[in-house]
């Protein structure tokens, strides 16, 4: 069983800057691309960004694109996201996911993924 737990989060005001981690159990890590979703009160829950096995290619969600950065330490079976230049719109709880290894969608939306961290919360006050 995959365990991912996500840490990082807090509040923060516009224009700050946090890293979220997320830590996965097992010893396949480095075996599968992972993702960053949040899931703002009221709204379904949205893709973020991921990237692949060996970290060499990253995609990003436009609202996202030139503030958050993805990177992952396979000997650490880490993945983190930094997030720059927040905005109040990025408060939201914060999941990370281990993609599936056969795609049954694509890798912006949730099928894609097998396993789900428990989430982590960022707020950003204006």
């Amino acid at each position: 069983q995959v365990q991912l737990v996500e840490s990082g989060g807090g509040l923060v005001q516009a224009g700050g800057s946090l890293r979220l981690s997320c830590a996965a159990s097992g010893r396949t890590f480095s075996t599968y691309a992972m993702g960053w979703f949040r899931q703002a009160p009221g709204k379904e829950r949205e893709f973020v960004a991921a990237i692949s096995r060996s970290g060499s290619s990253t995609d990003y969600a436009d609202s996202v694109k030139g503030r958050f950065t993805i990177s992952r330490d396979n000997a650490k079976n880490t993945v983190y996201l930094q997030m720059n230049s927040l905005k109040p719109e990025d408060t939201a709880v914060y999941y990370c996911a281990r993609r599936r290894l056969v795609l049954m969608a694509t890798i912006y939306e949730r099928n894609s993924y097998d396993y789900w961290g428990q989430g982590t919360q960022v707020t950003v006050s204006s």
